[in-house]
């Protein structure tokens, strides 16, 4: 079938639907099963989408993915309605990006309304990227990259929220907001090196020449300094001077939940290296 077959037969498939969902709304349709009709008109409008797709009419397929999800809304199903909305999206992508941002602002009002604010990160990054490469509207792109990583970090996905914070930093630079780019830089580099610490003190330490040398500013940034004492305690085995290095950080500048992790398990190596030594 060529595509203005597929085409033909996906118009017949809206029309159907469109009979369903009017016959749910009648008088009789309302007495007799009017939820299975809808549930039937949802399923017939992503038939129609995936043949729109298939004769590369992007936009009739978005259309139509649309509607199953307002109708999968009308039923209080919101994890069918968040997926259409997502299909209508990546159909949008191909023709109409500021209706592709729309779709996908709206699945993740659903999500983000469900808890599930990890997938709502994701479809943030796709926003961002259809900014960046669309519309090209930096803007808009670094809140959306702002957005994700934020989400991210409440479902303490602290390498997912790296990533988009990295993309946040190289926009702010060439924007020269450097104190932004800089904030940002000087964050990621102590996550960097804590997790190079946890691991080996010496990749720690040329961790942290690396962030000097990448990002001057770093070297007097009060991460870099914690991350040197905290590197001295941990070569002198002096347990007592790395909880004041930690305590006299988080009385400036409060530790988060990650950080605190982080530094605790550095502190367990001292101890249990102590111990060893008794």
């Amino acid at each position: 079938m060529d595509n203005s077959g597929k085409e033909k037969e996906a118009m017949a498939l809206m029309a159907e639907a469109e009979k369903k969902m009017k016959s749910s709304q009648s008088f009789f349709g309302s007495l007799f099963g009017s939820s299975s009709k809808l549930e039937e008109a949802c399923e017939i409008y992503v038939r129609a989408a995936n043949m729109f797709k298939m004769a590369k009419n992007w936009c009739a397929a978005g259309n139509a993915f649309s509607q199953a999800a307002r109708l999968h809304l009308q039923m209080q199903s919101k994890h069918d309605a968040a997926t259409n909305y997502i299909d209508a999206g990546n159909a949008f992508k191909k023709a109409d990006p500021l209706e592709a941002i729309n779709c996908l602002n709206r699945a993740i009002e659903i999500y983000t309304d469900m808890g599930r604010f990890t997938i709502a990160a994701k479809h943030h990054i796709t926003i961002a990227e259809i900014y960046e490469t669309e519309l090209v509207d930096i803007d808009k792109a670094v809140a959306h990259y702002e957005q994700a990583a934020d989400y991210y970090k409440g479902e303490e996905s602290t390498s997912s929220a790296n990533k988009c914070l990295l993309k946040v930093a190289t926009y702010a630079a060439q924007l020269e907001q450097y104190p932004k780019a800089i904030e940002i830089y000087e964050q990621i580099g102590t996550y960097a090196a804590l997790c190079h610490f946890c691991v080996d003190m010496l990749n720690a330490k040329l961790a942290v020449q690396k962030y000097e040398e990448m990002f001057p500013a770093f070297s007097d940034s009060r991460e870099c300094k914690l991350l040197k004492k905290l590197l001295d305690a941990y070569e002198e085995q002096n347990v007592d001077a790395y909880t004041d290095s930690v305590k006299e950080f988080d009385t400036i500048s409060r530790l988060d939940q990650w950080l605190t992790t982080m530094l605790l398990r550095i502190k367990k190596t001292i101890q249990d290296d102590e111990s060893d030594l008794r």
